[in-house]
């Protein structure tokens, strides 16, 4: 029972403290914003929605990608989980371990990819709740 009420009170705790904060969280230094990203590859007009969800653990958060991304890159549609890592990389995988692309922190607003080399996409947080490119 007090393992229970431990963790009611953790759970209300987190959930004050992201109140607190906004939603928003610090990474490598600068702030990044939880929720819907705009994924690019090459610089080209091309873009899908990318969706980051609920934390599962520190560090790992659910992932959703609308079905187009594929176009992008294929296999990325396979991912289901957001990995932030301590130096402010971020990875994509299907079972939270293996990355299928890694980004790291862009000059700007949000990410690049470095693996795979190719192709290159930039992930940008977006004003509104769907920039999808569809």
């Amino acid at each position: 029972m007090r393992l229970f009420v431990g963790l009611v009170a953790f759970a209300a705790l987190l959930g004050g403290v992201q109140l607190f904060h906004g939603g928003s969280e610090s990474v490598a230094g600068e702030t990044i914003q939880s929720g819907t990203y705009r994924l690019t590859a090459n610089g080209d007009e091309a873009a899908c929605a990318i969706k980051r969800g609920a934390e599962v653990s520190e560090g790992l958060s659910l992932l959703s990608i609308a079905a187009n991304c594929r176009k992008l890159m294929p296999g990325i549609e396979r991912a289901k989980f957001w990995r932030e890592g301590e130096d402010g990389t971020v990875a994509f995988s299907a079972d939270g371990i293996d990355p299928i692309v890694t980004f790291s922190v862009a000059d700007g607003d949000g990410y690049e990819s470095y693996a795979p080399a190719l192709p290159l996409l930039s992930l940008a947080t977006t004003d509104s709740p769907d920039q999808s490119g569809n």
